[in-house]
């Protein structure tokens, strides 16, 4: 059931619906071997947990069994007869309604494909029609090339994908127990390809040596098994067949790209060896495959690698040929006609080498990085020279990066660190190394390998040398270490322009607004190898990164005002650049600065760029910096849909650390909107990778989201007590990017839990920072900080201000808050009639963002000034006064009546006071029997609650 939640939820609904008394149907559409049969076994197992009832399945059965029964299925019920299952649609329907008996019956089909036409079209109508006083289910399964069946149209699908590479992983580890070799590991998940039934068969293929790595792997290990492609040993096809689908699999083998294979190419191919499109048709019969207009798709996932890898290396090199020739008669483009040619060949060929390299390096966004590392590593096989060839197998590695293939790169990386121990091959590889553990592994690893990478190439590549002194920025950014950041942008001499710019504003004025933190967001990931001689594009990212690198070391000394120039003009250098990588220095660059319409956009383009480009590598680091930018715009629900999609492409290409900011950016969302579940399974995600590979920027933001949980829920102290560390000075501290940005919450937890010393030296701090310009919303957190820790004769104005800063910069969320409060202030000085009109500002504000936790306490505070609100259902809690509804939940809650009376501003004794009169007007006797009433409250009045 790895990574089948959503296919989970969709059929527990289903059946949650039966027990209910409504019927409905799903449909499972997959390839072989995704799980179908898996989903269907689970249901009966879920429904018979449910309730007890009937569960019927349906099997193939030989047709002649059923004589004089025309049809090839029929139904099987436990402890009864099989029945023939009728082909008239209304008689089938009224089959199924008699079996159910007025009581829940869940009916499971598997491979409903295969039913002959007629049973099929009663299939779908008795189907479209369940419900009603009917309680009956219907799950059927569907192979992935038969789901625009018109016999089954309107039926709701449910679609079964190949497994992410964690969930793949996942159930590796489940499988084998954690007992593989971590390289045999890498190997059959690559194998695999997502496909969980040809994982199973992998490993069941595998001797306990071989997965233990104490005995080579099999040569054919590709090759999987029929139960993996559904009952079809690809082996047993006519020869005619085997070579066209070869010739498809190596046609799409260079660059591996999910969009098929030229079929116009294969064909083509193919005539050359004789073999015309009707030798496709039984691989289409058996659904293997499928063409389109001008496609071949396999439709099995791994069959594709599995035929390639499973061929003799002779078969690949003529298949390889064919395409070569094929190419040639096109006039196809340079690199994919060399490419072949190159596959074709063995022994070494310098000049073919060469050739293939050249178009495999030349500028453009034309070649994928997938198909410039095919390119790349075919030509340093056929290189002769130790050092060239684990130079081009370097640049390979980098390529397979880039392309979102980090098992790829690295298994290149190994190969060309033993080839050659030449000082610019080593220091190559070291940099492409620092920059994949930069996206999965110990940071601190990560900056160790690209500081030594900076070493080794300095002498030889400059360019690289400043890319891996860049990508160490970025791993000691990740660490939350400013010294080690400093360390890595160099000595001053290494770094002219940032001593020029801090001795430019280094007077009083400059004084007065240094900081310590800049704003949230991390530096970019380096740029792709540079190409060896200088271009256009080259040197304009040469220009761009030296303004990044002096602007950063000004922002990390503590001059963010000076350092704005220089950040402006890392804005307008990369911002119409076509290149991913500059354009996400450049959104970075505006992020810093507080420009946060231009980092959107920036952002939004390095996406689209990356994509592109194809350059998989860039999207989940795009699609941070967007989340970034939405979140500190107050716009959560965009940060929300931009953090989903970054959590699955960081998954898909393999980068967990970017996929723990993804997750603790989604804490952060789910914590406002009150989904305390979603931010515990976010947090606790992101909290795995950080504690792991040492992510300070992600670890601060986790707790940042737990405390803002605490203070939705009214529990003021736990939220200081979560904070505190955080924001103070001390061994603890919090990532010196993110910290200031909790500092409002810590202030408010502290002022509400009655301990406002605490935060004073906190809000000092914060100010001194929100001069600096980069966050839009610190003047009026500020101004509210400063009325949370006021006087009470200051504090009308100091709200006052801070409401009127919030109008400048909008956001509906912080502006809430900051009603929230004043109107708590209010009712509080006995100013109920202003008080209302606060919270009900804050009430609507929070309903429109979605903030449902804290809309219910701005509910539950114009309910204690008198305001009435929505009637609850007789018998519920309907009959207590609004402050003792308040005390009721508190208690329900688990709070003492110590606990209560801070979270209300009241005394102890009051608290004691109304919770007698609670416990007589419902009639309990204890404060378990009252959770378990204000819990079933609860429910009656959810569906009502926005």
């Amino acid at each position: 059931m790895y990574g089948r939640s959503a296919q989970l939820h969709a059929i527990d609904a289903l059946l949650t619906g039966m027990r209910d008394g409504r019927g409905g149907a799903l449909m499972l559409v997959a390839a072989p071997g995704l799980g179908r049969t898996t989903l269907l076994a689970h249901s009966v197992r879920s429904f018979r947990s449910l309730r007890s009832g009937t569960a019927l399945s349906t099997r193939a059965v030989p047709a002649e069994s059923l004589i004089p029964y025309s049809g090839v299925h029929s139904l099987w019920c436990t402890g009864a007869a099989p029945r023939p299952l009728p082909k008239e649609p209304g008689a089938l329907l009224a089959v199924v309604r008699e079996l159910a008996g007025g009581h829940p019956l869940l009916v499971c089909v598997d491979d409903a494909h295969l039913w002959d036409a007629a049973s099929r079209a009663a299939l779908g109508f008795a189907a479209r029609r369940l419900g009603g006083p009917h309680p009956v289910g219907l799950i059927l399964s569907v192979a992935a090339r038969r789901a625009d069946d018109p016999h089954l149209a309107g039926l709701p699908v449910v679609r079964l994908d190949p497994l992410a590479p964690s969930e793949a992983a996942a159930l590796f580890d489940d499988m084998t127990r954690g007992g593989a070799d971590a390289v045999v590991r890498d190997e059959l998940l690559n194998a695999a390809a997502g496909n969980p039934g040809a994982l199973r068969a992998l490993v069941a293929a595998l001797t306990p040596d071989q997965l233990a790595g104490r005995a080579p792997l099999p040569r054919r290990l590709c090759a999987g098994s029929a139960p993996a492609y559904g009952g079809v040993d690809p082996s047993e096809l006519p020869s005619e067949t085997r070579e066209l689908l070869l010739l498809a699999a190596a046609a799409h083998e260079p660059g591996a790209a999910g969009s098929g294979a030229d079929a116009e190419l294969v064909l083509r191919a193919g005539a050359a060896a004789g073999l015309d499109v009707a030798a496709l048709l039984p691989a289409e019969a058996a659904g293997l495959v499928r063409r389109t207009a001008d496609r071949i798709c396999f439709d099995v996932p791994g069959l594709r690698r599995a035929l390639y890898a499973g061929a003799p290396p002779a078969r690949r090199r003529a298949a390889h040929r064919l395409l070569a020739s094929a190419l040639d008669e096109a006039r196809a483009p340079a690199l994919p006609r060399r490419l072949h040619r190159a596959l074709a060949t063995t022994g070494p060929d310098a000049r073919l080498a060469t050739a293939l390299t050249v178009a495999a390096e030349a500028p453009g966004a034309a070649p994928s990085p997938a198909l410039r590392a095919a390119a790349l590593s075919a030509a340093a096989d056929l290189t002769q020279t130790a050092r060239d060839r684990a130079l081009r197998r370097a640049a390979a590695a980098d390529h397979a990066r880039l392309a979102g293939r980090p098992a790829q790169a690295r298994e290149l990386l190994a190969a060309a660190a033993s080839e050659s121990a030449d000082t610019r091959v080593r220091g190559t590889v070291e940099l492409i190394r620092g920059r994949l553990a930069l996206g999965d592994g110990p940071v601190a690893d990560a900056r160790e390998a690209l500081l030594l990478a900076a070493e080794l190439l300095a002498p030889h590549d400059p360019e690289s040398a400043r890319e891996a002194r860049l990508g160490a920025m970025a791993a000691a950014w990740d660490m939350g270490d400013a010294e080690a950041y400093l360390a890595a942008l160099g000595t001053p001499a290494d770094c002219p322009d940032a001593a020029r710019s801090a001795s430019a504003d280094t007077g009083p004025r400059a004084e007065r607004t240094r900081t310590e933190e800049p704003p949230p967001t991390r530096p970019s990931s380096p740029a792709p190898l540079p190409h060896s001689s200088p271009s256009e594009a080259s040197l304009a990212e040469a220009s761009l990164a030296e303004e990044y690198r002096a602007a950063m070391a000004v922002v990390m000394r503590g001059w963010l005002r000076a350092a704005r120039h220089g950040l402006r003009g890392v804005v307008a250098l990369g911002q119409d650049a076509e290149e991913p990588s500059r354009l996400l220095r450049a959104g970075v660059a505006a992020l810093v600065v507080g420009d946060l319409p231009a980092a959107s956009r920036i952002n939004a383009r390095a996406l689209a760029a990356a994509r592109a480009s194809g350059a998989e590598i860039h999207v989940p680091q795009a699609l941070e910096y967007l989340a970034y930018a939405e979140l500190r715009a107050g716009r959560h629900a965009r940060a929300r849909a931009h953090a989903e999609e970054g959590l699955r492409a960081a998954r898909c290409t393999g980068q967990r650390n970017i996929a723990a900011q993804h997750h603790a950016i989604l804490a952060l969302v789910a914590s406002m909107e009150g989904e305390d579940e979603a931010v515990d399974a976010h947090a606790a995600a992101a909290a795995r990778t950080a504690d792991r590979h040492g992510l300070a920027q992600a670890s601060t933001l986790v707790q940042w989201a737990l405390a803002r949980v605490d203070l939705g829920r009214g529990r003021a102290p736990e939220a200081a007590a979560r904070l505190g560390p955080v924001v103070r000075p001390g061994p603890r501290r919090g990532h010196f990017a993110v910290r200031m940005l909790a500092v409002p919450c810590f202030v408010e937890a502290a002022a509400l839990a009655g301990e406002p010393e605490a935060a004073r030296g906190c809000v000092a701090e914060f100010a001194a920072w929100a001069a600096q310009g980069a966050d839009p919303q610190a003047p009026a957190q500020l101004a509210r900080c400063h009325a949370l820790l006021a006087a009470p004769e200051d504090g009308d104005a100091l709200y006052a201000v801070a409401l009127a800063r919030h109008e400048l910069v909008g956001g509906d969320f912080e502006s809430a808050r900051t009603q929230l409060l004043y109107g708590k202030w209010l009712r509080r000085r006995r100013r109920p009639g202003e008080a209302r009109g606060r919270l009900r500002d804050a009430l609507v504000s929070f309903e429109r963002c979605g903030a449902r936790a804290w809309a219910e306490q701005a509910r539950a505070e114009l309910r204690a000034t008198g305001e009435a609100g929505a009637p609850e259902p007789p018998g519920g809690l309907s009959g207590l006064t609004p402050q003792q509804l308040r005390i009721a939940r508190c208690v329900a809650e688990g709070a003492t009546n110590r606990e209560v009376a801070r979270r209300l501003s009241v005394s102890p004794r009051t608290v004691d006071h109304h919770l007698r009169n609670v416990f007589a007007l419902l009639g309990v006797r204890s404060r378990v029997e009252l959770s378990r009433l204000v819990a079933r409250s609860e429910q009656l009045t959810a569906p009502d609650e926005p």
